[in-house]
């Protein structure tokens, strides 16, 4: 109960908060200020008239002062007495003019300022909508266009000039990972020649030197990282590429399969990488299915269970965790080890990025840049947090597929 209390007064604080000062407001600001200054304009002029007819009238009796003398005095007194009630009728009537403009002005200027809330709206109506639709395309789904209808005004031209900026973005998007995907094609040529070069040097018929072997030996295992290295290149590319066009033509070798599968499977694989370390392991993953490309999303989870042994340390732990909310899939793992700072953690989804020289390791800083964009291809999100307690917690969030009953082979 003292845990509700503040969550209330907070909502009850953001109810009754001062309102952001939208275009829409200071615009009706703007339309009410602007008839109120014209209608009090108005009003005044008004009572200017109104004050200037009334000395006018009082004005006339005194005029005919001679002809008033010649008068008897019974008649000049009901003049007299005619005469001051015409005057106070005047100014009654003059008095309940001024009151009833301005009960009129008062009532027009809140009808000025709701048709000026109803006429802003409709005018920012279109750049609202643009907004929101703005806000919606990202890097995965350039594609997408604003195109506004309408006549060609102030709102079109922005319209089509956001239109553009997002067809170079676009285009800047596809070359850049069209240059990736082919660079990394073409250097395998050479690595591959290089590769065969120093087998067929140790392989000769004399018995090469021992720093030759040395050599050959680092030479090959600098060659088997940097063909990690484009591995993960060709992969990042491949999974970009699916998330900017469509993540439902992913690859040809789509397919239901099921997610805890995946998981164990890639455990029993790493069983000695783990034992070397003696990492206690705690798989609780179940069978969760879902879809998308077999290939990628071994891949993904390769990367973290990868990323879990590689950045533990020894006698450490990993927990593997899973659960469904209906639609979606959580995937959950967790390593312990030193508190890590979030904003840094927060970076590791980008390209290159490492968690200072402890992290580094012999990886090529691709493997969670990978998961990120294998997830996201898959219509799914990932979170990266730094545990209060010391280590990593990575959760890979994806969709559940449409029949888990009715799905293929399990992986």
């Amino acid at each position: 109960m003292q845990l509700g209390r503040p969550r209330r007064l907070t909502n009850f604080a953001g109810r009754f908060a001062a309102p952001r000062r939208t275009v829409r407001l200071r615009f009706t600001a703007l339309y009410g200020g602007l008839f109120l200054l014209s209608g009090a304009a108005l009003l005044v002029i008004a009572g200017i008239v109104a004050s200037g007819s009334t000395r006018v009238t009082r004005a006339v009796p005194g005029g005919s002062a001679a002809v008033q003398q010649s008068a008897p005095a019974q008649a000049q007194a009901r003049i007299d007495r005619l005469q001051a009630e015409l005057s106070q009728a005047h100014e009654a009537q003059s008095r309940q003019l001024l009151v009833g403009s301005a009960v009129a002005l008062g009532v027009m200027v809140v009808v000025s300022v709701v048709l000026g809330w109803l006429i802003a709206g409709r005018v920012l109506r279109p750049l609202r909508a643009m907004t929101a639709a703005t806000r919606r395309i990202s890097a995965d789904n350039l594609h997408e266009r604003l195109a506004v209808p309408g006549p060609v005004d102030e709102v079109k031209d922005l319209a089509d000039t956001i239109d553009d900026l997002l067809e170079r973005l676009e285009s800047a998007f596809t070359a850049q990972r069209r240059f990736v995907a082919n660079a990394s094609h073409e250097l395998r040529t050479p690595l591959t020649t290089m590769r065969a070069s120093l087998d067929v040097a140790v392989a000769k018929p004399q018995p090469p030197p021992a720093q030759t072997i040395a050599l050959a030996d680092r030479l090959r295992t600098e060659l088997d990282q940097i063909d990690r290295l484009l591995e993960g290149l060709l992969t990042l590319a491949r999974a970009q590429h699916g998330a900017l066009s469509n993540h439902t033509t992913l690859s040809p070798d789509r397919a239901t399969l099921s997610l805890g599968h995946v998981v164990s499977a890639a455990l029993a694989a790493r069983a000695d990488a783990i034992t070397v370390k003696s990492l206690t392991l705690h798989n609780g993953s179940g069978r969760m299915w879902v879809q998308g490309s077999r290939t990628l999303l071994r891949r993904m989870v390769d990367n973290v269970i990868d990323n879990a042994i590689a950045h533990n340390h020894d006698g450490g732990w990993i927990r593997v965790a899973s659960q469904t909310d209906g639609t979606t899939a959580h995937l959950v793992i967790e390593t312990g080890g030193p508190v890590l700072d979030q904003q840094q953690v927060a970076q590791l989804a980008q390209p290159f990025r490492r968690l200072g020289a402890d992290r580094t390791g012999s990886g090529s800083g691709l493997g969670l840049s990978i998961v990120a964009a294998i997830t996201t291809a898959h219509g799914g999100t990932l979170d990266l947090h730094a545990r209060p307690d010391g280590g990593l917690r990575v959760s890979i969030s994806l969709p559940l597929a449409a029949h888990p009953e009715r799905a293929g082979v399990p992986a």
